[in-house]
C-alpha cells in the first residue's frame, strides 16, 4: 500500500486538510471530524483502493484502512500539518455543528476514552496473564515479582482519573496540567485516609464532604474536569491580564476541587454505584439478556458508533467491582463475524473474496471487527446475518452460566485470559469453570453457530441469484489472444445496430458498433490494452490498442442517470489489461428495477485509418465473456 499517495487522496477527497477540525485513529480506522461532512465525497472514498469502507456516524467522518492505518496516520498527519494531540480550533464550529445529541454525546465519550484503552488494555491483559501463571504455578502471590507486576497491572485502574483527567482536559479545553491535579487531589494518600475515617469530614467547616473512593473510578473525574473548565473560561475572562498567570490556575484548582469533592463527586460517585446495582441485578435475576443483546446487535452498535456507550460501562465495572458481563458479549460477536468470514472464504470461488474475507476474519476472531465488517459481512449482507446469529447464541450461553470478565482488551482469543479469575475476586466465587464456559460460548457456540449459519445462507443467496457470477463460478481462465482481436465483454447474446434500444450507437454516430444483450453482471475489456478512463459513475470506460485504436465501452442505456449505482469498478485509468479481463461489475437488477436497458456497447471510436472496418463474426448468437468476436 502507498500510504503516500492515499494519504493525498483521502485529504482531497474529505473537502481538503481546510475541512479537517480533528484527526485520531483506532485499530482500523481514521476517525474525521469535519467542519462540514457535505464537502467529503463518500463515493470516491469508498471506492479508492486501500479503504474498506467509509462510516459517517457518531460524529465522526471515519475511514476504514484496516490494520495498516498507523502508518496511514502519520502519513496524514504530515501531509495535513495537523497535530495528532490537539483539534484544529474553529471558532464557528459549534454554530455550525447540527449533529444530534446523542451523536455529540458518543463523540465525547469516545474521544475520552480512546486515548486511555492502550493502557487499560495492556494492564488488564497482563493481570489476566498474572492469574493464568498463578493457575499454572508458573508465579507465586506474595514474592516480590508478584507484587511488582501486580502494580504494573493495577496502577491504570487504581489511577483511572490520572488518566481521564488528561484526555478531558484535551476533550473540554481546559489546561491538563490543573486537569491532572484534580484527579491527584481524589488519589492524594491523606485525603483518601480521611475519607476512610469513621469521622464527618467537611471543608471550610461547613461544606460536607460525602465519603466515597474515587480511586479507580470513572464518573467523578469526568464531571470534576468538566465544571473545572467552566471555571477556567470564565475566570480567563473575568480576571486582569496581569494576574491571569497564578490567577486562572488558583481559582480554577480550588472552586474546581472544592466543588468535585463536594457535590460532583459524590453525584458521580452515586451514578457508578446505581449502573453496579444495575448490572449485579440483572445478572442475579436475568443473566442471560445483556451478553445476548450485545451479541445479536454488537456489528449494529459498530456501525453507528454507539459501541462507545458500553466502554465506559465496562471500564467502570472493572474498576470497581473487579469483574464485568456487560461488555462480554462483544467476545462472541467478534468470533461469530470472523466465523462468517472465513465461511465466506471457503464458499467463494472469487480470489479476491477469499483473501480478503480469510485475511479478515481471521483478523476478527483475535478481536479486531472493522475489516471483516465492512469488506465482507455488509458487502454481501447474509455473512452479516449469519454473525448476528452466531454472536446472539454465544452471548445466551455466557449469560446463562453467568460468565463474567475480570480485563479489559479487544474481544477475541488473545484476550481470553482475561476470563480466568484472579486472587483477589476469590471472594466472589468464580473459579477456572468461568474461564471454560467463556471458550465454549464466547468460541465455540458462537463460531459454530455464525460459520453453520452462513454456509446455509449462501446456498440460499446463491438459489435465489442474489450472488455475482464471481463469487459462485470459478474464475475464467483469461487466454491468450492476438493483438488485433476485439472480444466479448460479457456473457449474453451478440446484436448488431439494427438491434440496439440506443439510436444515437444504431446509427454509429460515434464510430463502428456493436453490442451485447448481457446475461451477467462482469464486463472485461474487449481488447489487450491500456484502459485510458473510466467513468467515476462506471458506466463507461475508454481503452487504447498497441496500434493506436480508441475503444469505447458502455454499459447500458442512459445508465449515467444512475450516478454510480450498481456499478463497482475493479480497475482505474492507466491499468494495462488483457482481453477478458474484469474491469467493471455491474448489478442487472439495479438496471432493470430503474428502467434502463442492460444493453452493452463496444464503440471503435477512433480508428486507425477511415478505411478501418472490423469484420465481426454473425449476429444474434450466444456468445461467452473473452470469446473473439472479429473474424
Amino acid at each position: 500500500m502507498d500510504f503516500k499517495e492515499l494519504a493525498a487522496i483521502i485529504l482531497e477527497n474529505i473537502g481538503g486538510k481546510g475541512n479537517v477540525k480533528s484527526v485520531v485513529h483506532c485499530a482500523t480506522r481514521l476517525r474525521f471530524t469535519l467542519h462540514n461532512d457535505a464537502s467529503a465525497k463518500t463515493d470516491v472514498l469508498t471506492k479508492t483502493k486501500g479503504i474498506l469502507s467509509v462510516v459517517n456516524a457518531g460524529g465522526q467522518y471515519q475511514i476504514v484502512i484496516g490494520p495498516d492505518v498507523p502508518q496511514l496516520y502519520e502519513e496524514v498527519l504530515a501531509q495535513g500539518g495537523f497535530d495528532a494531540a490537539a483539534p484544529v480550533d474553529d471558532p464557528n464550529a459549534e454554530k455550525e455543528d447540527n449533529r444530534s445529541k446523542l451523536s455529540k454525546l458518543l463523540e465525547s465519550i469516545a474521544s475520552i476514552f480512546q486515548p486511555i484503552i492502550p493502557a487499560i488494555t495492556g494492564a488488564g491483559l497482563l493481570k489476566a496473564l498474572m492469574a493464568l501463571f498463578a493457575w499454572l504455578g508458573w508465579l507465586k502471590s506474595g514474592t516480590q515479582t508478584y507484587i511488582i507486576l501486580n502494580a504494573m497491572a493495577d496502577a491504570a485502574f487504581y489511577f483511572m482519573p490520572i488518566l481521564l483527567a488528561a484526555s478531558c482536559a484535551r476533550k473540554f479545553k481546559c489546561n491538563q496540567g490543573n486537569a491532572l491535579a484534580l484527579a491527584g487531589v481524589l488519589a492524594y494518600p491523606s485525603f483518601v485516609s480521611l475519607l476512610g475515617g469513621k469521622d464527618a469530614v467537611t471543608f471550610l467547616g461547613f461544606l460536607p464532604v460525602t465519603k466515597a473512593i474515587y480511586a479507580s473510578s470513572v464518573i467523578p473525574i469526568i464531571l470534576g474536569v468538566w465544571f473545572m473548565s467552566v471555571v477556567e473560561h470564565w475566570i480567563q475572562k473575568v480576571s486582569p491580564k496581569a494576574i491571569k498567570f497564578f490567577s486562572v490556575p488558583l481559582v480554577s484548582l480550588i472552586v474546581g476541587a472544592a466543588v468535585t469533592i463536594t457535590l460532583l463527586g459524590p453525584i458521580g460517585s452515586w451514578v457508578s454505584g446505581l449502573i453496579n446495582a444495575l448490572f449485579t441485578w440483572m445478572n442475579a435475576s436475568i443473566p442471560w439478556l445483556v451478553p445476548t443483546v450485545v451479541g445479536i446487535f454488537s456489528p449494529l452498535l459498530v456501525m453507528t458508533g454507539t459501541h462507545y456507550g458500553l466502554i465506559p460501562i465496562g471500564t467502570n465495572n472493572l474498576a470497581t467491582v473487579k469483574w464485568d458481563s456487560v461488555v462480554i458479549g462483544m467476545l462472541p460477536s467478534n468470533v461469530a463475524q470472523g466465523a462468517a468470514g472465513l465461511a465466506v472464504a471457503l464458499r467463494s470461488k472469487n480470489p479476491d473474496t477469499k483473501q480478503q474475507a480469510s485475511s479478515a476474519g481471521l483478523t476478527a476472531v483475535l478481536g479486531i471487527t472493522e475489516p471483516v465488517l465492512y469488506g465482507v459481512n455488509m458487502r454481501f449482507t447474509f455473512p452479516l446475518y449469519a454473525a448476528m446469529i452466531g454472536g446472539g447464541l454465544g452471548g445466551l450461553y455466557l449469560g446463562l452460566t453467568r460468565v463474567a470478565r475480570f480485563a479489559g482488551g479487544s474481544p477475541g482469543l488473545l484476550v481470553l485470559p482475561a476470563y480466568i479469575p484472579p486472587a483477589d475476586v476469590a471472594n466472589l466465587g468464580y473459579t477456572m469453570t468461568n474461564f471454560l464456559h467463556a471458550v465454549i460460548g464466547g468460541v465455540v457456540v458462537a463460531f459454530v453457530g455464525a460459520f453453520v449459519a452462513c454456509n446455509i445462507m449462501f446456498d440460499i443467496w446463491k438459489r435465489k441469484g442474489k450472488l455475482a457470477p464471481e463469487e459462485i463460478n470459478a474464475p475464467d481462465v483469461i487466454p491468450d489472444v492476438p493483438d488485433d482481436a476485439i472480444v466479448a465483454v460479457m456473457n449474453g447474446k451478440f446484436i448488431g445496430p439494427d438491434d440496439m434500444k440506443d439510436e444515437m450507437f444504431a446509427r454509429q454516430d460515434m464510430g463502428q458498433t456493436v453490442a451485447i444483450e448481457p446475461s451477467d453482471g462482469l464486463v472485461c475489456a474487449p481488447v489487450n490494452g491500456k484502459i485510458e478512463m473510466i467513468f467515476e459513475t462506471g458506466h463507461a470506460f475508454g481503452m487504447r490498442m498497441s496500434d493506436g485504436t480508441g475503444l469505447l465501452i458502455h454499459i447500458g442505456v442512459d445508465t449515467v442517470n444512475l450516478k454510480g449505482q450498481g456499478f463497482t469498478v475493479l480497475k482505474k485509468a492507466g491499468d494495462t489489461v488483457k482481453a477478458g479481463e474484469p474491469v467493471v461489475r455491474v448489478d442487472l437488477d439495479v438496471l432493470k428495477k430503474a428502467g434502463y436497458s442492460s444493453q452493452t456497447m463496444i464503440v471503435i471510436t477512433e480508428p486507425v485509418n477511415d478505411d478501418m472496418k472490423v469484420a465481426f463474426t454473425e449476429f444474434g448468437k450466444n456468445v461467452k465473456r473473452g470469446e473473439i468476436l472479429n473474424r
